[in-house]
């Protein structure tokens, strides 16, 4: 056999055994699998602390198209405008996704305001002390016209609050390395408040309450199980 062939044929091996090891090595254990199953608008209560679900404001659903792409990118998602006994109102939207793999990732509200006419004014990153554990948060100011918006959220990624894209990464890769695929829960909450400062009191609040209302295992859902390094950059 000539050496240039002998080369091709080791070249073309080489080239096997790294295809081989790369599929052997992708992530193919849903964390979703391993969950009990679960409906959110089960797990996440209708009245808990001076909170209730406003049933006077209608549940208004995304255009046809909006909703296709939420139908192909979450398993479930829920909508929810609650209102506590001074007739303060914080909205409520959660989206969960089980797999959590490329191009499947969710959709975070810096995107989806503006791509539904919103203009982004602020944005600044927090911390919150929810269900003992120290978590991230992101807080938006959003306006459209005369409607200001302020939005505070984060993305629950397998075990672990996360508020970057690059965090959201090392999580994945943390799982990768266990061939897992971590699933994922986008959990927002806003208000129609001219100030921030109030609005973000008040998503406090509601947040503190809602968690101290759902069980542990439906709270590992909403914040994970693990309190998070600061900063997450």
């Amino acid at each position: 056999m000539s050496r240039s062939r002998r080369s091709a044929l080791g070249l073309l091996a080489g080239m096997a055994a790294t295809a081989g090891l790369a599929a052997w090595a992708r992530p193919t254990i849903k964390e979703s699998d391993s969950r009990p199953d679960f409906k959110l608008d089960s797990i996440i209560p209708a009245k808990f602390g001076s909170w209730q679900i406003d049933r006077n404001i209608p549940v208004i659903l995304p255009p046809p198209d909006q909703q296709e792409l939420l139908n192909k990118i979450y398993n479930q998602t829920l909508g929810r405008t609650y209102v506590n006994d001074q007739g303060y109102r914080v909205m409520l939207s959660l989206a969960y996704g089980g797999d959590q793999s490329d191009g499947l990732t969710v959709h975070i509200p810096e995107v989806c305001y503006v791509g539904q006419g919103f203009r982004l004014e602020a944005q600044r990153d927090a911390r919150m002390t929810l269900g003992g554990l120290n978590i991230p948060v992101r807080r938006l100011v959003t306006t459209m016209g005369p409607r200001v918006e302020p939005i505070t959220y984060w993305v629950t990624t397998g075990d672990e609050a996360t508020i970057s894209t690059w965090r959201r990464r090392m999580v994945s890769i943390k799982y990768g390395l266990r061939r897992r695929i971590p699933d994922g829960l986008l959990v927002r909450v806003s208000s129609i408040d001219r100030s921030d400062t109030e609005a973000y009191r008040m998503h406090d609040r509601f947040l503190v309450d809602l968690v101290a209302a759902m069980s542990t295992a439906d709270k590992a859902l909403l914040i994970g199980t693990i309190s998070v390094p600061d900063p997450q950059t």
